[in-house]
């Protein structure tokens, strides 16, 4: 079957078609993992023809990756009503994350099933990936806040790698979520001194990563 361009704009309509079929392909995932997503029970439990389907995604790696972006799109929207609790960025940092963890542990599955999608060649799988990098640099950016280090774009994007690659562990199975949880925290440790608190950094200071 050709594979489409999705339309750079939806309609209402258009939108909610799409969602089903993220949804669907979520659902499937969470109860059977990345074998368990196929495009032919994704479009009947969406209750769209496959070629809706193809629409708007042109592979089922694209489709699952395309589920971690709104997974991350969720976790975003529920940051900004409830924002990460701390006295410091690195505590600020270590809840936002932790949130994310602790949501992720308790769907292991699809976990599974997304991360193996957004390790996929395909184009529109790797677009995600970036999606999913600027979201998380940007919920990350957030919990840090203000006064904030010159390069704050760079330690957040940083540690957005950590957090990714960390899971990683935890979905190939040689890791556990104690173990994620313990790598992010020192990782934030290093990146988040206490001193971006205290005026020692400034736009032209000296940056504190060693």
């Amino acid at each position: 079957m050709a594979n489409r361009p999705v339309p750079r704009t939806l309609t209402r309509a258009q939108y909610a078609r799409r969602q089903r079929v993220v949804d669907a392909a979520m659902a499937l995932g969470l109860d059977g993992g990345y074998e368990a997503v196929q495009m032919r029970d994704v479009a009947a439990r969406a209750d769209v023809a496959m070629g809706t389907v193809y629409r708007y995604f042109t592979s089922k790696d694209h489709l699952l990756a395309a589920a971690l972006v709104h997974w991350v799109e969720q976790l975003d929207a529920r940051l900004a009503q409830l924002p990460a609790q701390g006295d410091t960025a690195a505590e600020r940092v270590i809840d936002a994350l932790d949130r994310a963890l602790r949501s992720m542990g308790r769907q292991p599955q699809l976990v599974g099933a997304v991360f193996t999608a957004l390790a996929s060649p395909d184009p529109a799988a790797i677009e995600c990936q970036q999606q999913v990098s600027v979201l998380m640099e940007g919920i990350i950016t957030r919990a840090i806040g203000d006064p904030h280090p010159p390069d704050l774009s760079d330690r957040a994007r940083i540690l957005g790698h950590v957090w990714y690659s960390a899971l990683v562990g935890w979905v190939n199975g040689w890791s556990n979520m104690g173990r994620v949880h313990d790598e992010l925290v020192v990782a934030i440790g290093l990146l988040l001194p206490s001193d971006i608190h205290t005026g020692a950094l400034s736009a032209g200071g000296t940056s504190a990563l060693g």
